[in-house]
């Protein structure tokens, strides 16, 4: 079985703490077995692969989120699309990938999933099924539909009788909502299974293209459309397969909260008994004190601070946009950082970061369009390379780097240090 994980999101709905370059699937808020945070993507990929110990799992993403990928995921086949350009885009260069990288054929079928559904292990064991739907010959797309628990405005919704689609209805009014699920409507999982060439024909009414690079040398002359509207809406052949179990977008402080075990994460957090059903996250090492404040959630980060009622939370999204802000933490493949502070005094431009990178990372900074850099170690001990001649740094060593030098900086122990950049002028 071939899987490919849609990584999307543009980080809005579950500001402050999701961000561009750190959208909601990499936010390890959900317990495991074991009593450990996990990211979605992290749970999805775990659940994928106990249900299907011998499927190939690739995910498809930005290039801004290579590295926290692979941070997150060991070992999993990336498919970088150049730009954001919807789904449609996204599953036509996927199609490309296992094709001309993969060397698969044109016949063969492989499953599009989003990479953050909440469901349980029953979701990803009936994906065969949906395979199955257009292995068999009898369909062009099989698609995965979960049973409704109540009509929503938040889901697109499958007509179907006997497992052949007849319809789609894309978050409909609460009264047609409650008419779907009494006609015995299915919510739509964004679940698809497909024959590779079935897609790159699609692809090929857009763009000439005989080489996996070569698409994505015109990636962005295909239109920015969803795969739904694009192709599934208009295929007179597509089955479903009937799911009825757990199935959740978590993508509003509301419905996440829902999952999130206990009332709070983080540190230095006193919340009054007069406070019922409130959740608080603190990435922070201010404290956080609420008092008698019900229903509501309450979010600390370094990009902000979110107070909200939990109804309310998940209209969040058209104020999070009016945020101009850069994001001011980051995970990487080496550690992650955090930025301390901006300043711009005329045509000079200086920021300062806190860094942390991981025992036995490195990492290998280009300064060269900088005008000064200088570092300061707070704790840990590691090697620096600078043009090829090793020194040792530990707590407390100071120095101003060359900018025009090759450095590499290997971490010994874990280490966190101080990196103050100067630039002349500001680049718009």
């Amino acid at each position: 079985m071939n899987v490919v994980l849609l990584s999307g999101g543009s980080g809005k709905r579950l500001w402050p703490l999701s961000n561009d370059m750190q959208s909601k699937q990499f936010l390890k808020l959900l317990k495991n077995n074991r009593g450990e945070y996990e990211s979605m993507v992290q749970r999805v990929a775990r659940q994928l692969i106990t249900s299907h110990a011998n499927a190939s799992l690739f995910v498809s993403c930005n290039f801004a989120q290579e590295e926290i990928i692979n941070k997150q995921l060991n070992a999993v086949e990336l498919i970088l699309e150049p730009a954001r350009r919807d789904t449609f885009p996204a599953v036509a260069l996927a199609a490309a990938y296992l094709f001309y990288q993969k060397q698969m054929s044109q016949d063969d079928v492989f499953i599009v999933c989003p990479i953050d559904p909440y469901a349980d292990n029953t979701y990803f064991e009936l994906l065969e099924n949906v395979e199955h739907l257009v292995v068999s010959g009898e369909f062009n797309i099989g698609l995965m539909g979960a049973l409704p628990t109540y009509p929503s405005e938040k889901y697109g919704y499958i007509e179907h009788s006997d497992m052949v689609v007849s319809g789609f209805i894309e978050k409909p009014p609460l009264e047609e909502a409650a008419r779907l699920l009494d006609e015995g409507a299915l919510w739509n999982c964004g679940v698809f299974a497909l024959k590779i060439g079935y897609v790159l024909s699609h692809a090929r009414k857009y763009v000439n293209f005989d080489s996996f690079e070569s698409l994505q040398e015109q990636y962005t002359k295909l239109p920015k459309i969803s795969f739904d509207y694009e192709v599934v809406e208009k295929e007179g052949s597509i089955g479903v397969v009937i799911y009825d179990g757990v199935w959740k977008d978590l993508g509003t402080w509301n419905t996440l909260a829902e999952e999130i075990s206990g009332s709070s994460i983080g540190k230095h957090i006193i919340t009054s008994d007069s406070s019922t059903n409130t959740h608080v996250l603190n990435m922070l090492d201010l404290p956080i004190i609420v008092q008698d404040i019900s229903d509501a959630v309450v979010v600390a980060s370094h990009d902000g601070i979110l107070v909200s009622s939990k109804h309310g939370s998940s209209f969040l999204k058209p104020l999070a946009e009016q945020m101009d802000f850069s994001p001011m933490y980051e995970q990487r493949s080496w550690g992650d950082y955090r930025v301390l502070e901006n300043n711009q005094s005329g045509k000079s431009f200086s920021v300062v970061k806190r860094l942390r990178i991981e025992q036995g990372k490195s990492i290998t900074p280009d300064y060269a369009d900088k005008q000064s850099v200088a570092w300061v170690v707070t704790s840990g001990k590691g090697i620096l390379t600078i043009n090829g001649v090793d020194s040792v740094l530990s707590s407390g060593s100071t120095l101003e780097i060359d900018t025009n030098a090759e450095v590499i900086f290997l971490a010994a122990t874990e280490m966190q240090l101080i990196e103050i950049i100067n630039e002349q002028e500001i680049r718009g």
